[in-house]
């Protein structure tokens, strides 16, 4: 039995909740959770905001644990080791993503969140999606990394981004600030599209070289055909427009922020200069595992703000309020 946080209808306070899960699964593994980090997509389903949530649903899918148990067929993990679990805690393993390397992009891959998330004392996933903790790696801080920094990190790898790349981020909040610390680490030029002088200070602790005032469109036109690479971490609607005209010829605008608006993109802005829009999300385990790696390497961590598991929904108020520095991860009571 797992005893877990979920909320029984949209938008609605998470309450305590007791979860049947029946024996173990052959290539299952049982992680107790230590942490687990709160993000913006834990909101968008408890609120349904995305139309395919299910109650009673337990969120959570950035969490830190200790395996307790393994399936009898499982060979990679061992009990008693930290390990993570991300987005994902189970794909099809036979489609031609799975089988090249790319389970992230599986179209039968299981959210955690579907599957009863980390808000809970114990999670379930398949041994596949788990991930282990390298040596030296902070667990109370780590949580994040599953999804935020995963999914900032995973377009460094995708698209071949260079040490020599002049690269910039708009949106300096729960991604975007791992962004920044992940791009300087690789060796890029960054620069970091800011609402505030206080917000430019700060982006450059974080990594930025330079900053440009992203409310100054004079400053934006300035920097025309300037950078390599940008990428989006936020989730409202901008004059992309403006943002593309700041890149190289054959440069690329990623988005990694879920935008629910469509992209107002004019075809001579991109056929021009033969430019590129793309999106992606999370990454693979394989991913995960580089990622964590590099972490280390560079000291990279989330900044975080902690609550016990059975603040939950003050926490969750927290993030709501838009007040948090820059991630919120829960602790077991």
């Amino acid at each position: 039995m797992i005893t877990a946080y979920a909320a029984k209808e949209p938008g609605g306070m998470l309450e305590k909740h007791t979860i049947e899960v029946g024996e173990l699964g052959d290539h299952e593994v049982e992680i107790e959770v230590e942490y687990c980090g709160i993000c913006h997509s834990d909101i968008s389903m408890i609120d349904n905001e995305w139309g395919f949530s299910q109650y009673p649903l337990v969120a959570g899918h950035e969490v830190v644990g200790r395996i307790v148990e393994t399936g009898s067929h499982v060979n990679s993990l061992q009990q008693g080791q930290l390990v993570g679990l991300g987005w994902h805690s189970d794909y099809c393993q036979t489609c031609y993503s799975c089988n090249t390397g790319d389970e992230n992009l599986c179209a039968a891959a299981t959210p955690t969140i579907m599957s009863h998330g980390g808000f809970a004392n114990k999670v379930r996933a398949n041994e596949k999606a788990v991930v282990a903790l390298p040596d030296g790696m902070d667990a109370q801080s780590a949580g994040p990394l599953f999804c935020g920094g995963i999914t900032v990190f995973n377009p460094l790898v995708q698209f071949d981004i260079k040490p020599t790349d002049k690269v910039a981020v708009i949106g300096i909040g729960g991604l975007g600030h791992l962004a920044l610390q992940f791009l300087n680490a690789w060796g890029c030029e960054v620069t970091a599209f800011t609402s505030s002088e206080a917000k430019s200070d700060e982006a450059k602790s974080l990594g930025a070289h330079h900053t440009l005032n992203s409310r100054d469109s004079s400053e934006i036109e300035a920097a025309a055909n300037q950078f390599d690479f940008i990428i989006s971490t936020v989730n409202v609607k901008l004059d992309w427009n403006l943002y593309l005209s700041t890149l190289k010829p054959k440069g690329r605008l990623h988005f990694v922020g879920a935008t629910l608006e469509p992209l107002d993109l004019g075809a001579f802005g991109l056929i021009g200069g033969q430019k590129q829009v793309s999106g992606s999300p999370v990454g693979s385990p394989a991913t995960i595992a580089q990622m964590l790696e590099f972490a280390v390497q560079h000291n990279i961590k989330p900044h975080i703000e902690t609550f016990k598991m059975s603040d939950v929904n003050n926490a969750l108020a927290h993030l709501k309020s838009g007040k948090a520095r820059y991630r919120i991860v829960l602790e077991k009571d």
